[in-house]
């Protein structure tokens, strides 16, 4: 007979999470392969990676990170969720056609609205204009406007950025610089071969999710990529995966070599930045935070605060406030916090003002009341 699957509880989980996401001890790798093995960073605003390499990497430097996206090794594009994410260029070529169903179930929605619109002619259209020269949004409506006047410009607009792999080009999303975001297409950015790209198969993204997020649920899977009906690609894995339950006995799945360390392992105090995959890619997020804590950070216009982990779940929000040379991180706990965790929080809050803004006259941390 087969054995009962283990059951691990959310301690448990919550290690094996921090573990795979380097935040139980920071990691001595090349900043691309720690965003390679991350499956890219959530990156809905320019500057969110750059804090969670710094809590995931040793001696972080936060040039690397624009000098990979300037020299086109590392981009911004929408991918998992229909979201935007800073990944390698090798990970952007084989992630986006898996992850373009996504993309198509959105356009699906408005097809209604779409009616009558000669959708192939606007975009190869659009694809010349982008290719042309990168464009911002408002400036494609602009040209798309000109030259399809019967149409609403805006939802053309949409309906071309949900069928066109595009990438936000740089200074857009290098740390310390401004600009408006322009995109052009993912060919003319990389002028790359499509046949000479790596082909990624269905079963590679599961396995690269479990080894990033594991143990997880098909459930799980599903949430972080956005896509359906991945329970038949999970069951042709199974021989290959090990088998638990969570306390609720839901059937999780993982890589056999997978690190899975001791509930009781100690967790340092992290500081995980807005929009972070961390608290963003379970259905089930009890392993890292609780649903009133989770009410409080996902706010109703789409936001996904900051926060700050104590002995690895999390305990509160943050954000660094800017004026007249100071910079203050100002730490909203959700409840009391213990003298110990709160000198490691001003301890490493201070390491972080002091790696992400050099050039503040001085440094401060500011706890408001839980």
């Amino acid at each position: 007979m087969n054995a009962e699957p283990e059951t691990l509880d959310r301690r448990a989980l919550n290690r094996a999470l921090l573990a795979r996401q380097m935040l139980l001890e920071r990691r001595a790798i090349p900043v691309m392969d720690a965003i390679e093995h991350l499956v890219g960073m959530q990156s809905q605003a320019p500057n969110p990676p750059y804090i969670g390499l710094w809590s995931r990497l040793k001696d972080f430097d936060f040039a690397e990170v624009g000098e990979l996206m300037t020299s086109r090794r590392a981009l911004r594009i929408v991918l998992m969720r229909g979201t935007l994410h800073l990944v390698s260029a090798r990970d952007a070529v084989s992630l986006r056609p898996l992850t373009q169903a996504v993309l198509d179930g959105h356009l699906k929605s408005r097809a209604a609205d779409l009616d009558g619109v000669d959708l192939d002619t606007i975009t190869a259209e659009a694809r010349k204009l982008l290719e042309d020269d990168p464009r911002s949004d408002k400036e494609l409506r602009t040209l798309l406007a000109e030259r399809f006047p019967d149409h609403d410009a805006a939802l053309l607009g949409w309906a071309v950025r949900l069928q066109i792999p595009l990438v936000q080009v740089p200074p857009r999303g290098v740390w310390g610089a401004s600009g408006v975001a322009r995109h052009t297409t993912l060919d003319a950015w990389l002028d790359d071969d499509p046949s000479a790209r790596r082909a990624m198969s269905l079963d590679d993204l599961v396995l690269r999710y479990l080894a990033a997020f594991g143990p997880a649920s098909v459930r799980d899977v599903q949430h972080w990529s956005g896509l359906a009906r991945l329970g038949e690609v999970v069951e042709r894995l199974a021989p290959r995966l090990l088998a638990f339950r969570d306390e609720n006995g839901r059937t999780l799945y993982d890589l056999p070599d997978a690190p899975r360390p001791d509930p009781g392992t100690p967790a340092p105090v992290r500081f995980v930045p807005d929009f972070d995959n961390l608290v963003l890619s379970h259905a089930d997020r009890a392993r890292i935070i609780t649903e009133e804590h989770r009410a409080r950070i996902f706010t109703i216009n789409g936001i996904i605060r900051a926060t700050y982990l104590v002995d690895g779940f999390v305990h509160g929000m943050w954000k660094v406030e800017k004026k007249r040379g100071e910079a203050v991180l100002r730490i909203t706990p959700f409840a009391p916090v213990p003298t110990p965790e709160r000198t490691a929080l001003e301890e490493e809050g201070l390491r972080l003002l002091s790696a992400a803004h050099p050039g503040a006259k001085t440094h401060a941390i500011e706890f408001a009341d839980a």
